[in-house]
Protein backbone atom coordinates (compact mmCIF):
# COMPACT_ATOMS: atom_id res chain seq x y z
CA UNK A 1 0.00 0.00 0.00
CA UNK A 2 1.63 3.55 -0.55
CA UNK A 3 2.21 5.90 1.73
CA UNK A 4 -0.03 9.27 2.60
CA UNK A 5 2.56 11.56 1.59
CA UNK A 6 2.99 9.48 -2.00
CA UNK A 7 -0.21 9.48 -2.54
CA UNK A 8 -0.77 13.51 -1.95
CA UNK A 9 1.89 14.20 -3.95
CA UNK A 10 0.23 12.32 -6.82
CA UNK A 11 -2.76 13.89 -6.14
CA UNK A 12 -1.41 17.62 -6.32
CA UNK A 13 0.49 16.89 -9.67
CA UNK A 14 -2.34 16.01 -11.29
CA UNK A 15 -4.48 18.68 -10.71
CA UNK A 16 -1.82 21.66 -11.34
CA UNK A 17 -0.57 19.79 -14.54
CA UNK A 18 -3.28 20.06 -17.61
CA UNK A 19 -3.26 17.83 -20.19
CA UNK A 20 -2.34 18.44 -23.36
CA UNK A 21 -5.43 18.07 -26.43
CA UNK A 22 -4.22 14.88 -27.90
CA UNK A 23 -2.04 13.28 -24.71
CA UNK A 24 -2.98 10.09 -23.55
CA UNK A 25 -4.26 9.54 -20.17
CA UNK A 26 -2.15 9.04 -17.80
CA UNK A 27 -3.54 5.87 -15.34
CA UNK A 28 -4.16 6.86 -12.26
CA UNK A 29 -1.54 6.11 -9.61
CA UNK A 30 1.24 6.47 -12.50
CA UNK A 31 4.61 9.05 -11.88
CA UNK A 32 4.55 11.94 -13.87
CA UNK A 33 7.93 12.64 -15.28
CA UNK A 34 8.53 16.31 -16.58
CA UNK A 35 9.34 16.83 -20.48
CA UNK A 36 12.38 18.82 -20.24
CA UNK A 37 14.17 16.30 -18.20
CA UNK A 38 13.10 13.92 -20.96
CA UNK A 39 14.43 15.79 -23.99
CA UNK A 40 17.38 16.11 -22.45
CA UNK A 41 18.32 12.62 -21.46
CA UNK A 42 17.55 11.40 -25.54
CA UNK A 43 19.98 13.96 -27.10
CA UNK A 44 22.81 12.74 -24.82
CA UNK A 45 22.15 9.29 -25.76
CA UNK A 46 21.79 10.36 -29.56
CA UNK A 47 25.15 11.75 -29.46
CA UNK A 48 26.96 9.12 -27.69
CA UNK A 49 25.85 6.63 -30.93
CA UNK A 50 27.00 8.72 -32.56
CA UNK A 51 30.66 8.53 -31.64
CA UNK A 52 30.56 5.47 -31.49
CA UNK A 53 29.43 4.76 -35.05
CA UNK A 54 31.97 6.93 -36.38
CA UNK A 55 34.86 5.51 -34.34
CA UNK A 56 33.82 1.92 -35.35
CA UNK A 57 33.75 2.91 -39.49
CA UNK A 58 36.81 4.66 -38.80
CA UNK A 59 38.75 1.24 -37.44
CA UNK A 60 37.22 -1.09 -38.76
CA UNK A 61 35.37 -0.23 -42.45
CA UNK A 62 37.71 2.23 -43.46
CA UNK A 63 41.24 -0.17 -43.70
CA UNK A 64 38.89 -2.84 -45.33
CA UNK A 65 37.22 -0.46 -47.75
CA UNK A 66 40.94 0.66 -48.72
CA UNK A 67 42.24 -2.85 -49.09
CA UNK A 68 39.43 -3.55 -51.56
CA UNK A 69 40.26 -0.31 -53.54
CA UNK A 70 43.58 -0.96 -53.85
CA UNK A 71 43.02 -4.82 -54.83
CA UNK A 72 40.30 -3.83 -57.32
CA UNK A 73 42.94 -1.27 -59.00
CA UNK A 74 45.63 -4.07 -59.09
CA UNK A 75 42.86 -6.08 -61.01
CA UNK A 76 42.30 -3.92 -62.92
CA UNK A 77 46.30 -2.93 -63.77
CA UNK A 78 46.81 -6.38 -64.39
CA UNK A 79 43.46 -6.98 -66.40
CA UNK A 80 44.84 -4.27 -68.31
CA UNK A 81 48.29 -5.85 -69.18
CA UNK A 82 46.67 -9.09 -70.01
CA UNK A 83 48.13 -10.77 -66.87
CA UNK A 84 51.89 -11.41 -68.00
CA UNK A 85 54.05 -13.38 -66.27
CA UNK A 86 57.50 -11.91 -65.21
CA UNK A 87 60.45 -14.26 -66.89
CA UNK A 88 63.94 -14.27 -67.16
CA UNK A 89 65.21 -14.99 -70.73
CA UNK A 90 68.59 -14.89 -72.73
CA UNK A 91 69.27 -15.03 -76.78
CA UNK A 92 70.54 -18.66 -78.36
CA UNK A 93 73.67 -17.83 -78.84
CA UNK A 94 76.90 -19.55 -81.38
CA UNK A 95 80.46 -20.44 -80.17
CA UNK A 96 82.46 -23.28 -79.40
CA UNK A 97 81.88 -25.60 -76.29
CA UNK A 98 84.98 -27.85 -74.89
CA UNK A 99 84.16 -31.77 -74.68
CA UNK A 100 85.68 -33.17 -71.21
CA UNK A 101 86.32 -36.37 -69.74
CA UNK A 102 85.63 -36.72 -66.43
CA UNK A 103 87.54 -38.84 -63.51
CA UNK A 104 88.27 -38.91 -59.63
CA UNK A 105 92.06 -38.29 -59.16
CA UNK A 106 94.79 -38.25 -56.72
CA UNK A 107 97.63 -35.34 -56.35
CA UNK A 108 101.00 -38.06 -56.47
CA UNK A 109 104.17 -36.26 -55.66
CA UNK A 110 106.57 -37.24 -58.81
CA UNK A 111 109.89 -37.62 -56.30
CA UNK A 112 109.30 -38.42 -52.74
CA UNK A 113 112.37 -39.11 -50.34
CA UNK A 114 113.14 -40.41 -47.13
CA UNK A 115 116.10 -39.14 -45.31
CA UNK A 116 117.86 -41.61 -43.33
CA UNK A 117 121.38 -41.47 -42.04
CA UNK A 118 124.56 -43.55 -43.13
CA UNK A 119 126.34 -43.78 -40.36
CA UNK A 120 126.35 -44.13 -36.47
CA UNK A 121 126.83 -41.30 -33.78
CA UNK A 122 124.67 -38.47 -32.00
CA UNK A 123 122.27 -35.90 -34.28
CA UNK A 124 124.17 -32.71 -33.06
CA UNK A 125 122.60 -30.04 -35.18
CA UNK A 126 119.35 -29.64 -37.51
CA UNK A 127 119.31 -26.93 -39.82
CA UNK A 128 115.75 -27.14 -40.85
CA UNK A 129 112.19 -26.22 -39.74
CA UNK A 130 109.34 -28.18 -40.12
CA UNK A 131 107.41 -27.33 -43.17
CA UNK A 132 110.35 -25.47 -45.04
CA UNK A 133 110.62 -25.41 -48.68
CA UNK A 134 114.17 -26.27 -49.47
CA UNK A 135 116.58 -26.78 -52.18
CA UNK A 136 118.50 -29.29 -53.70
CA UNK A 137 122.27 -29.67 -51.89
CA UNK A 138 120.46 -26.91 -48.65
CA UNK A 139 122.28 -28.87 -44.98
CA UNK A 140 119.28 -30.53 -43.22
CA UNK A 141 121.40 -32.65 -40.09
CA UNK A 142 124.57 -32.94 -38.76
CA UNK A 143 125.64 -36.00 -37.05
CA UNK A 144 128.95 -35.79 -34.19
CA UNK A 145 131.82 -35.88 -36.94
CA UNK A 146 134.50 -35.86 -34.36
CA UNK A 147 134.84 -39.59 -34.74
CA UNK A 148 135.18 -39.81 -38.38
CA UNK A 149 138.07 -36.89 -37.95
CA UNK A 150 139.86 -38.70 -35.61
CA UNK A 151 139.58 -41.75 -38.29
CA UNK A 152 141.04 -39.87 -40.89
CA UNK A 153 144.24 -38.88 -38.44
CA UNK A 154 144.94 -42.19 -37.96
CA UNK A 155 144.68 -43.49 -41.33
CA UNK A 156 146.92 -40.60 -42.95
CA UNK A 157 149.43 -41.14 -40.02
CA UNK A 158 149.60 -45.01 -41.01
CA UNK A 159 149.75 -43.88 -44.73
CA UNK A 160 152.48 -41.63 -43.67
CA UNK A 161 154.57 -44.55 -42.15
CA UNK A 162 153.57 -46.81 -44.66
CA UNK A 163 154.74 -44.65 -47.39
CA UNK A 164 158.24 -44.19 -45.44
CA UNK A 165 158.53 -48.24 -45.65
CA UNK A 166 158.12 -48.05 -49.92
CA UNK A 167 160.50 -45.67 -49.66
CA UNK A 168 163.12 -47.72 -48.07
CA UNK A 169 162.08 -50.54 -49.82
CA UNK A 170 162.79 -49.09 -53.27
CA UNK A 171 166.05 -47.70 -51.41
CA UNK A 172 167.87 -50.89 -50.53
CA UNK A 173 166.53 -52.13 -54.20
CA UNK A 174 168.85 -49.34 -55.53
CA UNK A 175 171.66 -50.09 -53.24
CA UNK A 176 171.12 -54.01 -53.98
CA UNK A 177 170.60 -53.36 -57.52
CA UNK A 178 174.44 -51.49 -57.86
CA UNK A 179 175.93 -54.64 -55.66
CA UNK A 180 174.36 -57.26 -57.65
CA UNK A 181 175.64 -55.64 -60.71
CA UNK A 182 178.66 -55.15 -59.56
CA UNK A 183 179.04 -58.97 -57.92
CA UNK A 184 177.91 -60.20 -61.95
CA UNK A 185 180.49 -58.28 -63.17
CA UNK A 186 182.79 -60.08 -61.11
CA UNK A 187 181.75 -63.29 -61.66
CA UNK A 188 181.87 -62.51 -64.66
CA UNK A 189 185.30 -61.63 -64.58
CA UNK A 190 186.36 -64.48 -62.21
CA UNK A 191 184.79 -66.82 -64.54
CA UNK A 192 187.44 -65.83 -68.04
CA UNK A 193 189.92 -65.88 -64.82
CA UNK A 194 189.33 -69.30 -64.04
CA UNK A 195 188.93 -70.53 -67.50
CA UNK A 196 192.57 -69.05 -68.39
CA UNK A 197 193.94 -70.52 -64.97
CA UNK A 198 194.47 -68.18 -63.19
CA UNK A 199 192.01 -68.64 -60.14
CA UNK A 200 190.77 -72.08 -59.04
CA UNK A 201 187.37 -73.15 -59.86
CA UNK A 202 186.20 -73.26 -56.50
CA UNK A 203 187.06 -69.41 -56.13
CA UNK A 204 185.04 -69.01 -59.45
CA UNK A 205 182.46 -70.63 -58.31
CA UNK A 206 182.47 -68.49 -54.90
CA UNK A 207 182.41 -65.32 -56.96
CA UNK A 208 179.03 -66.47 -58.79
CA UNK A 209 177.42 -67.88 -56.06
CA UNK A 210 177.86 -63.83 -54.41
CA UNK A 211 176.55 -62.55 -57.26
CA UNK A 212 173.23 -65.28 -57.35
CA UNK A 213 172.77 -64.35 -53.82
CA UNK A 214 172.33 -60.56 -54.78
CA UNK A 215 169.88 -61.31 -57.26
CA UNK A 216 167.58 -63.22 -54.55
CA UNK A 217 168.08 -59.90 -52.18
CA UNK A 218 166.99 -57.87 -55.71
CA UNK A 219 163.58 -59.77 -55.63
CA UNK A 220 163.21 -59.75 -51.85
CA UNK A 221 163.52 -56.14 -52.33
CA UNK A 222 160.93 -55.87 -54.93
CA UNK A 223 158.32 -57.89 -52.99
CA UNK A 224 158.97 -55.61 -50.20
CA UNK A 225 158.55 -52.77 -52.59
CA UNK A 226 154.86 -54.41 -53.28
CA UNK A 227 154.45 -54.85 -50.12
CA UNK A 228 154.83 -51.19 -49.05
CA UNK A 229 152.74 -49.85 -51.93
CA UNK A 230 149.43 -52.06 -51.01
CA UNK A 231 150.10 -50.45 -47.34
CA UNK A 232 150.23 -47.64 -48.83
CA UNK A 233 147.07 -48.28 -50.72
CA UNK A 234 145.27 -49.40 -47.93
CA UNK A 235 145.91 -46.55 -46.10
CA UNK A 236 144.42 -44.30 -48.52
CA UNK A 237 141.86 -46.36 -48.89
CA UNK A 238 141.09 -45.96 -45.51
CA UNK A 239 141.49 -42.62 -45.58
CA UNK A 240 139.05 -42.23 -48.38
CA UNK A 241 136.43 -44.41 -46.14
CA UNK A 242 136.82 -42.35 -43.19
CA UNK A 243 136.51 -38.96 -45.31
CA UNK A 244 133.20 -40.55 -46.82
CA UNK A 245 132.29 -41.29 -43.41
CA UNK A 246 132.61 -37.50 -42.41
CA UNK A 247 131.07 -36.60 -45.86
CA UNK A 248 127.81 -38.63 -44.44
CA UNK A 249 128.36 -37.11 -40.84
CA UNK A 250 126.85 -34.38 -42.65
CA UNK A 251 123.35 -34.61 -44.65
CA UNK A 252 122.38 -32.67 -47.31
CA UNK A 253 118.68 -32.39 -48.80
CA UNK A 254 118.74 -35.13 -52.54
CA UNK A 255 116.33 -32.94 -53.98
CA UNK A 256 114.05 -29.99 -53.89
CA UNK A 257 110.67 -29.83 -52.03
CA UNK A 258 108.68 -29.40 -48.66
CA UNK A 259 110.29 -31.46 -45.75
CA UNK A 260 107.92 -33.01 -43.68
CA UNK A 261 107.33 -32.85 -39.68
CA UNK A 262 110.36 -33.86 -37.91
CA UNK A 263 110.90 -37.49 -36.90
CA UNK A 264 114.32 -37.72 -34.54
CA UNK A 265 115.38 -34.62 -31.92
CA UNK A 266 118.88 -33.37 -31.70
CA UNK A 267 120.74 -35.30 -29.06
CA UNK A 268 119.21 -38.51 -29.76
CA UNK A 269 121.80 -41.58 -31.15
CA UNK A 270 121.26 -42.45 -34.83
CA UNK A 271 121.69 -45.42 -36.71
CA UNK A 272 122.22 -46.56 -40.37
CA UNK A 273 119.84 -49.43 -39.82
CA UNK A 274 117.50 -47.28 -38.47
CA UNK A 275 114.02 -47.64 -40.66
CA UNK A 276 112.19 -44.68 -39.23
CA UNK A 277 114.28 -41.47 -40.86
CA UNK A 278 115.44 -38.36 -40.08
CA UNK A 279 113.08 -36.32 -42.01
CA UNK A 280 110.67 -36.96 -45.63
CA UNK A 281 110.99 -34.77 -48.60
CA UNK A 282 108.59 -34.14 -51.18
CA UNK A 283 108.48 -32.51 -54.21
CA UNK A 284 105.97 -30.46 -55.21
CA UNK A 285 106.92 -28.14 -58.21
CA UNK A 286 105.82 -29.82 -60.47
CA UNK A 287 103.45 -32.58 -59.16
CA UNK A 288 101.33 -35.08 -60.67
CA UNK A 289 97.64 -36.37 -61.23
CA UNK A 290 96.75 -39.96 -61.36
CA UNK A 291 93.09 -40.09 -62.49
CA UNK A 292 90.68 -43.14 -63.66
CA UNK A 293 89.12 -43.13 -67.60
CA UNK A 294 86.37 -45.45 -68.61
CA UNK A 295 87.94 -47.93 -70.67
CA UNK A 296 85.38 -46.96 -73.14
CA UNK A 297 87.26 -43.62 -73.29
CA UNK A 298 90.24 -45.04 -75.08
CA UNK A 299 89.37 -45.49 -78.25
CA UNK A 300 88.80 -41.66 -78.63
CA UNK A 301 92.02 -41.08 -76.62
CA UNK A 302 94.74 -43.22 -77.61
CA UNK A 303 94.79 -42.45 -81.51
CA UNK A 304 95.54 -38.93 -80.87
CA UNK A 305 97.96 -39.18 -78.06
CA UNK A 306 99.87 -41.74 -80.18
CA UNK A 307 99.68 -39.30 -82.78
CA UNK A 308 101.71 -36.52 -80.14
CA UNK A 309 98.43 -34.46 -79.20
CA UNK A 310 99.44 -33.04 -75.85
CA UNK A 311 95.64 -33.08 -74.50
CA UNK A 312 94.88 -30.49 -71.19
CA UNK A 313 94.01 -31.52 -68.06
CA UNK A 314 92.08 -29.53 -65.59
CA UNK A 315 91.98 -30.10 -61.70
CA UNK A 316 88.63 -29.06 -59.33
CA UNK A 317 88.15 -29.52 -56.28
CA UNK A 318 86.00 -32.25 -54.56
CA UNK A 319 82.83 -30.47 -55.29
CA UNK A 320 83.56 -29.73 -59.34
CA UNK A 321 82.69 -25.72 -58.64
CA UNK A 322 86.29 -24.06 -58.12
CA UNK A 323 89.06 -25.05 -60.74
CA UNK A 324 92.71 -25.57 -58.94
CA UNK A 325 95.30 -25.91 -61.59
CA UNK A 326 96.04 -26.69 -65.18
CA UNK A 327 98.07 -29.27 -66.89
CA UNK A 328 99.05 -31.51 -69.34
CA UNK A 329 98.73 -35.43 -70.17
CA UNK A 330 101.77 -36.94 -69.33
CA UNK A 331 101.17 -40.71 -69.96
CA UNK A 332 98.93 -43.57 -69.95
CA UNK A 333 99.32 -46.77 -68.03
CA UNK A 334 99.44 -50.22 -69.93
CA UNK A 335 96.51 -51.87 -68.69
CA UNK A 336 92.92 -51.83 -67.78
CA UNK A 337 92.07 -52.23 -64.60
CA UNK A 338 89.55 -55.70 -64.01
CA UNK A 339 88.06 -54.46 -61.19
CA UNK A 340 86.91 -51.17 -62.09
CA UNK A 341 87.16 -51.50 -65.94
CA UNK A 342 89.13 -48.43 -65.67
CA UNK A 343 92.39 -46.94 -66.99
CA UNK A 344 94.99 -44.60 -65.18
CA UNK A 345 95.95 -41.44 -66.73
CA UNK A 346 98.84 -39.51 -65.54
CA UNK A 347 98.89 -35.66 -65.74
CA UNK A 348 101.91 -33.53 -64.64
CA UNK A 349 101.36 -29.65 -63.33
CA UNK A 350 103.08 -26.69 -62.88
CA UNK A 351 101.88 -26.24 -59.61
CA UNK A 352 103.30 -22.81 -58.49
CA UNK A 353 101.20 -21.66 -56.42
CA UNK A 354 100.72 -25.25 -54.18
CA UNK A 355 97.35 -25.55 -54.82
CA UNK A 356 98.10 -29.23 -55.14
CA UNK A 357 99.01 -31.63 -52.21
CA UNK A 358 100.44 -35.11 -52.51
CA UNK A 359 97.50 -37.12 -51.63
CA UNK A 360 94.79 -34.39 -52.45
CA UNK A 361 91.86 -36.10 -53.76
CA UNK A 362 90.74 -33.72 -57.10
CA UNK A 363 88.12 -33.71 -60.13
CA UNK A 364 90.27 -34.89 -63.67
CA UNK A 365 88.84 -33.19 -66.65
CA UNK A 366 91.10 -33.97 -70.05
CA UNK A 367 90.24 -32.10 -72.97
CA UNK A 368 90.18 -34.14 -75.65
CA UNK A 369 87.45 -32.20 -78.08
CA UNK A 370 85.98 -28.93 -79.00
CA UNK A 371 82.66 -28.50 -80.78
CA UNK A 372 83.19 -25.70 -83.21
CA UNK A 373 79.92 -22.87 -83.99
CA UNK A 374 77.29 -24.76 -82.20
CA UNK A 375 73.67 -22.96 -81.13
CA UNK A 376 74.33 -23.04 -77.06
CA UNK A 377 71.56 -22.20 -74.80
CA UNK A 378 71.63 -22.61 -70.83
CA UNK A 379 70.92 -25.67 -69.34
CA UNK A 380 68.71 -23.87 -66.74
CA UNK A 381 66.32 -23.50 -69.99
CA UNK A 382 65.95 -27.12 -70.61
CA UNK A 383 62.43 -28.85 -69.64
CA UNK A 384 61.99 -32.74 -70.14
CA UNK A 385 58.92 -34.82 -70.49
CA UNK A 386 58.44 -38.44 -71.08
CA UNK A 387 58.49 -38.24 -74.24
CA UNK A 388 61.04 -34.89 -75.51
CA UNK A 389 62.97 -32.48 -74.17
CA UNK A 390 61.75 -29.06 -74.80
CA UNK A 391 62.14 -25.33 -73.90
CA UNK A 392 59.85 -22.57 -73.87
CA UNK A 393 60.80 -19.81 -76.60
CA UNK A 394 59.25 -16.50 -76.43
CA UNK A 395 57.52 -14.96 -79.31
CA UNK A 396 56.87 -11.58 -80.96
CA UNK A 397 53.55 -11.80 -79.24
CA UNK A 398 55.36 -11.90 -76.13
CA UNK A 399 53.66 -15.09 -75.62
CA UNK A 400 55.47 -18.39 -74.97
CA UNK A 401 55.70 -21.24 -77.37
CA UNK A 402 56.53 -24.78 -76.39
CA UNK A 403 59.66 -26.02 -78.85
CA UNK A 404 60.99 -30.04 -78.80
CA UNK A 405 64.66 -29.65 -78.87
CA UNK A 406 67.56 -32.31 -79.51
CA UNK A 407 70.65 -31.75 -77.28
CA UNK A 408 73.73 -33.66 -78.03
CA UNK A 409 76.12 -32.70 -75.20
CA UNK A 410 75.46 -30.66 -72.00
CA UNK A 411 79.02 -29.24 -70.78
CA UNK A 412 78.68 -27.31 -67.26
CA UNK A 413 75.86 -24.88 -67.50
CA UNK A 414 75.57 -24.85 -71.49
CA UNK A 415 73.96 -27.08 -73.68
CA UNK A 416 74.45 -27.76 -77.17
CA UNK A 417 71.03 -28.12 -79.49
CA UNK A 418 71.08 -29.97 -81.94
CA UNK A 419 68.18 -29.47 -83.94
CA UNK A 420 64.76 -27.13 -83.13
CA UNK A 421 66.25 -23.76 -82.35
CA UNK A 422 67.98 -21.42 -84.51
CA UNK A 423 70.69 -18.37 -83.50
CA UNK A 424 68.96 -15.67 -81.91
CA UNK A 425 65.42 -16.80 -80.62
CA UNK A 426 64.87 -16.05 -76.88
CA UNK A 427 64.56 -18.98 -74.23
CA UNK A 428 63.36 -18.53 -70.92
CA UNK A 429 65.56 -19.68 -68.05
CA UNK A 430 63.41 -18.39 -64.68
CA UNK A 431 60.07 -18.76 -64.02
CA UNK A 432 58.73 -21.44 -65.90
CA UNK A 433 56.84 -23.28 -63.44
CA UNK A 434 54.41 -20.34 -64.45
CA UNK A 435 54.41 -21.15 -67.78
CA UNK A 436 52.31 -23.16 -70.42
CA UNK A 437 51.28 -22.64 -74.34
CA UNK A 438 50.40 -19.73 -75.04
CA UNK A 439 50.97 -17.44 -71.66
CA UNK A 440 52.08 -13.97 -71.92
CA UNK A 441 55.23 -12.86 -70.38
CA UNK A 442 56.97 -9.79 -69.19
CA UNK A 443 60.68 -10.77 -70.38
CA UNK A 444 63.75 -9.52 -68.85
CA UNK A 445 66.79 -10.55 -70.51
CA UNK A 446 70.16 -11.50 -69.35
CA UNK A 447 73.51 -12.05 -69.72
CA UNK A 448 75.95 -9.14 -71.62
CA UNK A 449 73.34 -8.36 -74.14
CA UNK A 450 70.59 -8.16 -71.39
CA UNK A 451 67.95 -5.23 -71.49
CA UNK A 452 65.56 -3.86 -69.40
CA UNK A 453 62.13 -5.72 -68.77
CA UNK A 454 59.86 -5.27 -71.96
CA UNK A 455 56.35 -7.09 -72.67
Amino acid sequence: MKKPTEMRDNESLTKETPLAFGSPAVPPGSPIRRPTESRSRWWVWLLVLTMAAGGAYYWFLRPAASQAQEKKGKSGELSAKGRAVPVVAVSARRGDVPVYMNGLGTVTALNTVTVRSRVDGELVKVAYEEGQTIKQGDPLVEIDPRPFQAQIDQAEGQLAKDTAQLGLAQANLVRDTAQQKYAQTEADRYGHLVDEGVFSKDQGEQVRSSADALAGTLTADRAAIESARAQVTGDQAAINTAKLQLTYAHIAAPLSGRIGLRLVDRGNIVHATDTTGLAVITQLQPIAVVFNIPEDSLRQVMPKFSAGVKFTVLAYDRDLRRRLAEGKLLTIDNQVDPTTGTVKFKAIFDNLDNSLFPNQFVNARLLFDMRHDVVVIPTAALQRSPQSTYVYVVGSDHAVKMRNITTTLTEGDDAVVESGLTTGETVVVDGLDKLQDGTRVQVTMNGPGGSSPKE
